[in-house]
């Protein structure tokens, strides 16, 4: 069978996240880094010259990349205040492309990227990482089985302790301008995105959050600035399904890496999704005595990039997010600070 062209990739922005996005590429058969892009000119500099990528082919300005006629597609990985504008003008230049979240700032940027998608299709994903995490695909399908009966209710935490350290500085993370909102953005979207995947949307929730550093050292300068977005939110939510949901995140859970849970519990069982070191899932079905951990079997493995890379190859499983899903992920996430903000329960249109 004849060799598909390798995709051209184009990585947009270089912070952390770019590695994961790097690492995806270069251990696919069907895709090369092609382009690299960031303001940081140190950064883009170390990074084409790691990866053998040519100076021409090294921007400082993304709307220079998504005009080479060449490129296939591009993966977004920058600061949240430039998602919006970058997946706008991909849009607009009909390039695919994979957006991390959260996908804008506000709810009302993300009716826009919407609203262009719908007047110019391009096949995209949005980087809810943990959808391809084996053991939530493995839950989902559990329960589209039946397997947990009728979902009551659903507790969620995602806990980090990054956060207790005071002596990190004011990186974007901790600004609103930058990040259009803290932990709850950062963590929260992500538990948002896995609960409406595995049991359905959210449609009020009651939120309490707060920030417990609330200043941090200024990068390149004397003196300190405002920490003004959340470090820890807590969420009571109802689904439209009529469950009852609980979420935890937190940037200051002492001990914590990289915690997540869910559990879910049905009229007939129930099932704990589980990472930190690896991810797991234990489940409690019919007359089971105890909760006891699955083996997952190998057809619910997946790669993020992979599946990128399958989607722009038309064999995408249709289990990517999309645009959609960022829109009601952050309408949710605005809702969720307008509940916490003037501590009322508010409705998720």
């Amino acid at each position: 069978m004849m060799q598909m062209k390798k995709l051209k990739i184009g990585v947009i922005g270089l912070g952390g996240i770019a590695n994961f996005h790097i690492e995806g590429i270069l251990a696919s058969a069907d895709a090369e880094v092609w382009s690299l892009c960031d303001c940081n000119e140190e950064a883009l500099l170390a990074k084409g010259e790691q990866l053998g990528v040519p100076a021409s082919r090294r921007y400082a300005n993304h709307a220079d990349m998504l005009n080479d006629p060449e490129l296939d597609a591009v993966t977004i990985g920058t600061p949240n205040s430039n998602h919006f504008a970058i997946a706008c003008d991909a849009i607009r230049l009909s390039k695919p492309f994979a957006l991390e979240k959260p996908i804008a700032m506000n709810e009302e940027e993300a009716a826009v990227l919407k609203r262009e998608l719908e007047a110019n299709p391009v096949p995209h994903m949005v980087c809810f990482s943990y959808r391809y995490k084996p053991a939530v695909r493995y839950a989902k399908k559990l329960i589209e089985d039946g397997g947990l009966g009728t979902i009551n209710h659903v507790y969620s935490q995602y806990l980090q302790s990054w956060g207790i350290d005071a002596d990190i500085p004011l990186v974007w993370r901790f600004r609103k301008a930058l990040s259009g909102s803290g932990a709850l953005g950062d963590l929260g979207s992500h538990i948002l995105d896995l609960t409406r995947l595995l049991v359905g949307d959210t449609v009020r929730v009651f939120a309490d959050a707060g920030t417990i550093v609330k200043e941090r050292g200024l990068i390149g300068a004397e003196g300190k600035g405002e920490v003004d977005v959340d470090d820890f939110c807590h969420v009571l939510s109802r689904l439209a399904s009529g469950a009852s949901s609980s979420m935890s995140i937190s940037r200051f859970a002492y001990g914590r890496g990289n915690y997540q849970q869910l559990e879910i519990y049905g009229t007939k069982g129930a099932l704990v999704y589980n990472l930190e070191e690896e991810d797991a899932i234990h489940v409690k079905l019919g007359e089971d005595r105890t909760f006891r951990r699955v083996d997952i079997p190998e057809a619910y493995r997946a790669g993020q990039m992979q599946s990128f890379f399958n989607l722009l190859n038309g064999r995408g499983d249709g289990l990517d997010a999309t645009i959609e899903d960022g829109y009601v992920n952050q309408l949710t996430i605005d809702r969720i600070i307008q509940s916490f903000t003037e501590e009322r329960w508010v409705t998720v249109e």
